[in-house]
């Protein structure tokens, strides 16, 4: 499959990594909206910045249709926040009476690309309030970086993977449970090993979930964000090159 290329102008080696980590369980919608703008303004220009899945109403069931409502707030407010930045999240949102979870990209100011979420997590219900979307994981370029996104329980897809060889970077939002904690530590690890690429992975701050955003690069190091709100890594072209070239798997 071609890439979906989006304004690649820039010189891609100028870019900085970041994932996010913060709080996206309080009960004032905007409250998380303004943390993420917050974290998201601190940041150099040429950011790719992933945040947690959900983070701006979490799976807030209770309250459900102000939750996506939001998403039409929220989507402004980010666009304006993304000139010169590539901002990756997920949030829920109605189209033709169903309810989906969106993966979106935005970059200068306008939603370059989104998909919604294909594999939903049962245990948690998920299925009960939204349904699976059908567009193809794919990879997209935008800026010069060819970015896959695999949202938290779809990282648990092997198919997926493959689908995604060849990406720069694979962001993962994610709102993980702490009982499978090194799951998500050694699956976001061995993704960036086995696809010899870098993977940015966020999770929520929330006492249920795993807490373990960080970045991997693609010969296998990890950072995680600890106590950092945002967490930020070089992103090299040349390293992910260096590595397919010394580690030959066929990986173009």
């Amino acid at each position: 499959m071609e890439n979906i290329i989006f304004n690649n102008t820039n010189n891609e080696s100028e870019y900085k990594l970041c994932s996010l980590l913060f709080d996206t369980v309080t009960p004032d919608y905007n409250t998380n909206l303004q943390t993420l703008l917050s974290l998201i303004e601190k940041t150099s220009d040429n950011s790719l910045i992933v945040a947690p899945e959900v983070c701006l109403t979490s799976y807030d069931y209770d309250n459900f249709e102000e939750a996506l409502e939001f998403a039409h707030v929220a989507n402004e407010a980010i666009k304006k926040a993304s000139h010169k930045k590539i901002i990756i999240l997920t949030m829920m949102e109605r189209r033709d009476g169903e309810v989906f979870n969106f993966a979106k990209i935005f970059h200068n100011g306008r939603v370059v690309y989104e998909r919604a979420k294909a594999k939903l997590f049962r245990f948690g219900d998920e299925h009960k309030y939204m349904s699976e979307g059908s567009d193809p994981i794919e990879i997209v370029e935008v800026d010069g970086i060819k970015i896959g996104i695999l949202i938290c329980f779809e990282l648990r897809f092997k198919d997926f993977w493959q689908i995604l060889e060849g990406a720069d970077v694979i962001a993962i939002p994610s709102w993980w449970g702490v009982l499978r904690t090194e799951h998500f530590e050694n699956l976001t690890q061995a993704l960036a090993i086995m696809n010899q690429c870098y993977v940015v992975a966020s999770d929520s701050l929330d006492a249920e979930c795993t807490k373990m955003s960080g970045i991997i690069t693609p010969h296998g190091k990890v950072e995680r964000n600890g106590n950092k709100p945002c967490l930020e890594v070089e992103y090299s072209k040349k390293e992910i090159s260096v590595m397919r070239r010394y580690m030959d798997v066929g990986i173009g």
